[in-house]
């Protein structure tokens, strides 16, 4: 009995025993709690730091490469023009062929046969050479001055000749011609060497008229001036493009026409890859589309401001006119393609904003939608129904509205030579598509059936 008394009293005082140990366990739990959850927090907050590091290092990186595809812009669109007129018959033919034409050129091109054949005719020796029969009508053609003022009689007759002869369509067929076999060659021409019609001499580039000058010699003997056809062979050089800076000019062109088409790809990749490391990806894809905006546009103000420079530093002879023509002529696919760039970056940046979270891109999108739902609630109260149409179009109107995207983007890239019009025109049919959807879509949930 004592000792379960004993073990009684003893199990009586182990609680009592027992309390300081459980009280001080429980006070360590406390602090090893409090000690993880400081330590949880300190984890927490390395984390997200490193997490800001990184995001901040990806978004950095992205901004870079955004900014070398903007600046990549403009050479794109010149090395895509050098590759183009260099390596497309077609398409040089095409640019150049127009100068024909041309009232400025023409004139410039009968002035220099003028006064090719004017150095090489003796008047006192080839007049005194025409056959009797033949002087009334060579006095007629020259307007009765076989006597005084005979020089200034017979150069405007020859350039009258010359005149008749760069209007013709003769002309116009050889000019053609000439420019489309010369093409094969034209490689050599940028880079100073090789021969044909198209030669580059004194940092000048120049066309032989001598063809045209033939045509001129066969005129004025069938005029009456018979003495004409013993001229022998004239050469003139027609001046298509002069600049103390084309050796330059030419190294550049060489190096743009062998970067070819990869340099628009490239300029292409580095602002999508900048977009997609960027925290950001909506902002920056509009940043980066206003930046080859703005960086192509400076192109084509760079284009109109050489224009005038190089115009002002024209030699003496050549006609400013002229020069003038031939520069716009063959800058003007590089202009096009300007207008093209800065019109599809705009209208990307557009659609990338108009699709965001600002406030003003969803009053937009509310003004959009509460348009499109007040027409069709005026057609639902005329009675029009959109049959089985509207609730398919309701089900499906992402993946349509996808699609729409998709077919505008294909119809852009499978377009030979897209300007900016017809990008901005395929922007609108995009967006008159999407409204049309807009509109089947917010028909009302019983509105499918028709009203017979």
């Amino acid at each position: 009995m004592e000792d379960g008394g004993a073990h009684a009293d003893g199990d009586a005082e182990r609680p009592d025993a027992k309390g300081p140990e459980a009280g001080g366990s429980d006070a360590e739990r406390t602090e090893l709690e409090e000690l993880r959850g400081r330590l949880t927090a300190l984890e927490n907050e390395r984390a997200r730091q490193s997490s800001r590091s990184r995001h901040h290092g990806r978004s950095l990186l992205g901004a870079v490469l955004v900014v070398l595809g903007c600046l990549l812009a403009p050479l794109s669109v010149v090395a895509a023009w050098a590759a183009d007129v260099v390596g497309d018959t077609n398409r040089y033919v095409a640019t150049v062929a127009p100068l024909a034409s041309n009232p400025a050129v023409q004139d410039a091109v009968a002035n220099r046969a003028t006064d090719a054949l004017m150095t090489r005719l003796d008047l006192p020796a080839l007049l005194a050479d025409v056959a009797p029969a033949d002087r009334p009508r060579l006095q007629q053609a020259l307007g009765g001055k076989l006597g005084g003022a005979l020089e200034g009689a017979v150069r405007s007759f020859v350039h009258d000749q010359a005149r008749k002869v760069a209007a013709s369509d003769a002309f116009r067929t050889v000019w053609t011609d000439a420019n489309r076999q010369v093409h094969s060659t034209l490689d050599k021409a940028l880079t100073g060497s090789g021969g044909g019609a198209v030669q580059l001499k004194n940092d000048t580039v120049t066309l032989d008229l001598g063809p045209l000058v033939d045509q001129v010699k066969q005129r004025l003997v069938d005029a009456g001036l018979t003495p004409a056809e013993h001229i022998p062979a004239v050469h003139a050089d027609f001046t298509l493009a002069k600049s103390d800076q084309i050796d330059k000019v030419k190294t550049y062109v060489r190096l743009l026409q062998l970067a070819g088409n990869w340099l628009p790809v490239l300029a292409v990749l580095l602002v999508a890859v900048g977009v997609l490391l960027s925290v950001r990806r909506r902002r920056a894809l509009v940043a980066g589309c206003i930046g080859v905006a703005v960086t192509t546009g400076i192109l084509g103000i760079g284009l109109s401001v050489f224009r005038v420079i190089y115009l002002d530093r024209l030699p003496a002879g050549v006609s400013p006119d002229a020069a003038a023509a031939v520069y716009d002529a063959l800058v003007h696919f590089l202009r096009t393609t300007v207008r093209m760039v800065v019109a599809l970056a705009v209208v990307v940046a557009l659609g990338a904003w108009l699709t965001g979270p600002g406030r003003y891109a969803g009053l937009v999108r509310r003004l959009w939608t509460s348009g499109i739902g007040a027409v069709r609630g005026i057609a639902d109260h005329a009675g029009l129904r959109t049959g089985p149409v509207g609730p398919f179009v309701g089900r499906y109107r992402t993946w349509i509205s996808w699609l729409l995207v998709v077919v505008a983007l294909l119809v852009y890239l499978l377009w030979s030579y897209p300007t900016g019009w017809v990008v901005i025109g395929i922007a609108l049919c995009l967006l008159c598509a999407l409204a049309v959807v807009e509109f089947l879509a917010a028909g009302k949930p019983g509105a499918g059936r028709v009203v017979s």
